[in-house]
């Protein structure tokens, strides 16, 4: 089962949902109930990196039972599933709270929501964060809740978000999934690896 970072409700990108006169569909969607799903508002907002991680949870998750194979951290929400519809306001109230290891209106419900996951999903899931291990925002709360039964994909270590999204819709598209090793005791920091070689077509 995949973690994902949340998309930056901040920036360009955000702005421009914000914006009250945007009449592109997203941002006109976004201002009528039911909203749009979440993980297309989070595409929208960061692009390749977030696309290509829920891309990437879509093809290779292997779930319990009625379970979804990835949930999105949120900015306050804790865990929600990727198709759960969200609004402007929703999105503006995550906008709101810093996702930040000392923020507890971040912190308490996600790991409510991660407490709540690690029953449901039983004793033999494995949770893979994908996501930066190099920061704690992340990485303290999940391993509390997780332990050893956290994972993260070493190929990560030392790429970008712009790397990483490309990292992992390479896989997609080759059917190949990635690696994962324990967060607990791993090397988190590394040297910049080369860049990918272009794919030959």
């Amino acid at each position: 089962m995949f973690l994902v970072s949340p998309a930056s409700t901040h920036g360009e990108r955000a702005a421009l949902l914000f914006n009250a006169r945007s009449s592109f569909t997203l941002a006109a969607k976004l201002r009528r109930r039911p909203g749009v799903p979440l993980g297309e508002v989070f595409s929208f907002l960061s692009s390749l990196y977030f696309r290509g991680k829920l891309t990437y949870a879509q093809a290779f998750g292997r779930p319990p039972a009625g379970l979804c194979g990835a949930f999105v951290i949120t900015p306050g929400e804790g865990l929600r599933d990727p198709a759960e519809r969200v609004t402007i306001g929703r999105l503006r109230k995550y906008a709101e709270i810093p996702v930040k290891s000392a923020e507890p209106r971040y912190l308490k419900p996600l790991r409510r929501d991660a407490e709540a996951l690690r029953v449901l999903a039983g004793a033999r899931c494995r949770f893979v964060l994908l996501g930066s291990v190099a920061s704690t925002r992340y990485v303290e709360p999940l391993l509390e809740i997780f332990g050893d039964r956290l994972f993260f994909p070493p190929a990560f270590v030392g790429r970008g978000d712009m790397s990483r999204g490309g990292v992992l819709l390479r896989c997609v598209a080759e059917g190949r999934e990635l690696d994962y090793a324990p967060v607990a005791g791993a090397e988190r920091h590394g040297p910049r690896p080369p860049r990918l070689p272009r794919r030959t077509r």
